[in-house]
């Protein structure tokens, strides 16, 4: 199938390399010359382990090509997907203007193109979207009618970052929401070699699984800092506590996110979760747990910071600033949050993160990084060692492999605070753990 890709974020470039990867015809379709330029060179637009041998072998094969040119793109396939970004306002709601120019620009190129398209919503967009907004404009601008002239569907994608390609490989379950029959089976076919059941339902029950998954995800990891917060006042291990809740696998589903530890993070789960809060308020619907959750999780930052006072040192060692390791994402990463504070109460940062300090020169969110967090960014430091030494408290702050080492290395020598569970024991003297 010859495919166009509009967006090439974390969801656009993944699915750009895997569909390649599979034999289609891929077009990128950005307005950032960054990420065009890199995508043609082979050159992964964002950090993600192993896309970029995906790229460079696909751009080498020329099944893979990226433009800024909607036109060329929708006349070039037979299959659109929109990956394009929905971030938050500052009251909880989607901003949706992307999505709309891209609407726009797509619905131009279909009005003048004969053959029959599908246009498939990969973008995390709340319930009624497609069908009040993607639909209407597509109409407007082309002149045509969804369900007789063009397709139209959904499609949620559940790729983790640093995860994201062996998740888009080996998918829990293939959604698809479709306007109409045809509609479903031209994406359908994209899944048939996936070992994955799929699911075909209306659009709005497709656009609201994606919300449900992302909110019971983020419900998961409040649960377990809760659970792991009273545990530690009893003197108890919330790690061990969690361990057997998690168990049970027939009930409590996955232990992924069931482990105590710092706040939730990254571009889904703060944003659709106030996006679905937001909603429940419009349509007077209370929902009084997911109304609280970013406030507890709020509260994990400021657990951290309480922490860090109590061992009343100045100088900080903070390793890890994404949300994640294995990623350079920093969107509301609790631990840019977490370095904010500390900064504006006067303590001296040193930080490392080898994929951020990569980003802010090479990638993709350098714009971001620069702009954005510049007091932040300018504390990076790419010598680990140096950081530590600085350090009269360390803070272990993701999962990057390196850390491991480098707390076994300092061995209680100085104050520690552990934010992800390397430390093999409980909170003793100036190791502590946030949540054990």
């Amino acid at each position: 199938m010859r495919i166009s890709i509009f967006g090439l974020g974390y969801v656009g470039a993944v699915c750009a390399g895997c569909l390649s990867d599979a034999g289609h015809e891929v077009i990128g379709v950005d307005v950032s010359a960054i990420k065009v330029d890199l995508t043609n060179r082979g050159k992964a637009p964002v950090v993600e382990p192993g896309l970029e041998a995906i790229l460079e072998k696909q751009v080498a094969l020329g099944r893979l090509r990226a433009t800024s040119d909607t036109e060329d793109a929708v006349r070039s396939s037979d299959l659109t997907m929109i990956c394009v970004g929905t971030p938050s306002r500052k009251n909880g709601s989607l901003d949706l203007r992307y999505i709309k120019k891209v609407c726009k620009g797509i619905g131009a190129a279909l009005a003048k193109k004969a053959t029959y398209h599908t246009v498939v919503v990969r973008s995390t967009v709340l319930p009624g979207t497609v069908r009040k907004h993607v639909i209407p404009l597509l109409e407007e601008a082309s002149g045509k009618r969804a369900g007789e002239d063009f397709g139209v569907a959904i499609n949620p994608e559940f790729l983790r970052e640093s995860t994201a390609i062996k998740d888009y490989l080996e998918p829990p379950m293939t959604v698809i929401g479709e306007f109409d029959e045809r509609s479903g089976e031209a994406l359908a076919s994209l899944y048939a070699p996936l070992a994955a059941p799929l699911i075909r339902r209306s659009i709005e029950i497709a656009e609201m699984v994606k919300y449900s998954c992302n909110a019971w995800h983020a419900v998961k990891v409040t649960f377990a800092n809760e659970i792991g917060a009273i545990a530690k006042s009893a003197g108890v291990d919330g790690r061990a506590v969690m361990e057997i809740v998690c168990a049970d696998t027939k009930l409590n589903i996955s232990p992924y996110y069931m482990k105590p530890g710092f706040a939730f993070g990254g571009s889904c789960l703060p944003k659709d979760l106030r996006a679905l809060v937001y909603r429940a308020n419009q349509l007077d619907a209370n929902a009084p747990m997911l109304s609280s959750v970013l406030r507890s999780n709020k509260e994990q930052v400021e657990k951290a910071v309480e922490l860090i006072a109590a061992f009343g040192k100045r100088r900080i060692g903070l390793l890890g600033l994404s949300f994640k390791a294995e990623t350079d994402d920093l969107r509301e990463s609790p631990l840019v949050e977490l370095a904010e504070t500390l900064i504006g109460k006067g303590y001296e940062l040193s930080i490392f993160d080898r994929n951020v300090d990569y980003a802010r020169v090479h990638g993709a969110n350098r714009d971001y990084i620069n702009q954005k967090i510049p007091h932040v960014s300018s504390l990076l430091n790419s010598d680990l060692d140096a950081v530590i030494e600085h350090a009269e408290v360390m803070i272990v702050g993701n999962r990057d492999s390196q850390f491991a080492k480098a707390l076994a290395n300092v061995n209680g020598s100085r104050p520690t605070l552990d934010l992800v569970g390397f430390m093999s024991g409980v909170s003793h003297g100036h190791t502590q753990g946030i949540c054990w």
